[in-house]
């Protein structure tokens, strides 16, 4: 089963780090790819998204037509930050595994779900 492994951070603590934490932090992610692709546990690689400045967010306004604004859907200090799909037996087995990533610089949190199937 596909699960979505959601990465929670503050973005904007990445803008703190020196060139050299960063290239760290970089290369503890990439072993982490380098442990778990082999195994067939990683679905789908990795999407790091842009930082939150960077978003538009569409809802429905007052008359129902979409209204397009700047930024997040909500203030948040963390957001989602990247997306890793996960292919498990369970969900625990998935928690388990994001249980290995490296919550570093600004990543403070992990969340897993299991991806919906409509067939």
């Amino acid at each position: 089963m596909k699960y979505a492994m959601l990465i929670f951070g503050d973005d904007r603590e990445w803008t703190t780090l020196s060139p050299a934490d960063e290239q760290d932090v970089m290369e503890q992610v990439y072993e982490w790819f380098e442990r778990w692709q082999p195994t067939g546990k990683i679905a789908e690689g990795g999407s790091e998204l842009q930082p939150r400045d960077t978003a538009k967010t569409v809802r429905a306004g007052t008359n129902g037509q979409p209204v397009i604004t700047d930024g997040p859907y909500l203030e948040l200090k963390e957001v989602i930050g990247a997306i890793v799909m996960l292919e498990c037996d369970d969900i625990e087995e998935a928690a388990r595994i994001a249980a290995t990533w490296p919550l570093a610089a600004g990543m403070s949190a992990l969340e897993v779900r299991p991806v919906m199937s409509r067939e």
